[in-house]
């Protein structure tokens, strides 16, 4: 027998709270397994279900596997990268705006250092799964690229790709040690390059 509307809506009524504890549940792990992944590459899967306050059941629901879960964690990561470069430009002047997001960029690559073992683990293991592609990122970098190509702040034809290329030597600092004033250093560098020939700049003497 069809449901009348009244029943319909009755039923979106009570799955609508199943729905948003559902997501409450699987972004709690995310954020559980992040810091347990960062801190030890091979966290028990057991443990991180434990402080994220979910059941067995509901964890594995979410993430079958480690490789499952590894992945996601790493493009949850990826995506909060990539989503603050049109928070930045909404509030901040383009060069500003890119400057800042290099900065969580570098702490995403010194802090997410164990993330990154925890990647090797799973994608290393023989017919394991390809790392995900930083896609994401590259077309923040490629939005703030642009703006800034656009406001005259930056030289004109810098892709996404260049850009990675040469802030590629974020990785071989190492986060072990004092790395902040070197990652500093090593970014004022990258946007001096940036700037050099920028139409909106003057020319060196």
């Amino acid at each position: 027998m069809p449901q009348s509307d009244h029943e319909k809506s009755d039923r979106d009524k009570k799955d609508a709270p199943l729905r948003s504890d559902a997501l409450r549940n699987r972004e709690r792990i995310l954020h559980v397994a992040t810091e347990e992944l960062t801190r030890c590459a091979d966290a028990p899967l057991s443990a991180i279900a434990k402080k994220a306050g979910v059941g067995q059941g509901t964890f594995y629901r979410n993430f079958p596997n480690r490789e499952a879960l590894v992945l996601e964690v790493y493009r949850y990561e990826m995506r909060q990268v990539a989503d603050a470069a049109p928070q930045l430009l909404s509030t901040r002047e383009p060069e500003q705006a890119l400057r800042e997001w290099m900065d969580r960029l570098a702490g995403f690559a010194m802090t997410k250092a164990g993330l990154a073992d925890a990647i090797r683990l799973v994608t290393s293991a023989p017919g394991g799964p390809e790392k995900p592609r930083p896609t994401p990122v590259m077309d923040a970098a490629q939005l703030l690229l642009h703006a800034n190509e656009v406001a005259g702040t930056i030289r004109p034809g810098v892709c996404a790709d260049d850009f990675f290329l040469v802030i590629g030597g974020l990785w071989l600092i190492d986060p072990g040690e004092d790395w902040q004033p070197r990652v500093t250093r090593f970014l004022d560098f990258v946007m001096d390059g940036l700037r050099a020939g920028a139409p909106g700049r003057p020319p060196r003497p």
